[in-house]
């Protein structure tokens, strides 16, 4: 889960932070952000699937099911 959480941080910071569009006057800031934003949930929900299928593993190692 930590290294999911450091991947996920460094990601952003390195990759996404300095994403920039130009070329659209002034919807330059809003066409960024929105870009942003949705690479960032769609890091989430990608990161909340990983997570899931790692708790069904370890459930079914610990109970054997």
């Amino acid at each position: 889960m930590w290294i999911l959480i450091i991947l996920g941080g460094g990601i952003v910071v390195i990759i996404l932070g300095p994403i920039s569009l130009s070329g659209y006057g002034d919807l330059d800031y809003i066409l960024t952000s929105g870009l942003k934003a949705v690479v960032a949930i769609g890091l989430v929900v990608l990161w909340i699937v990983i997570l899931s299928k790692m708790k069904n593993q370890i459930f079914r190692k610990k109970f054997n099911f």
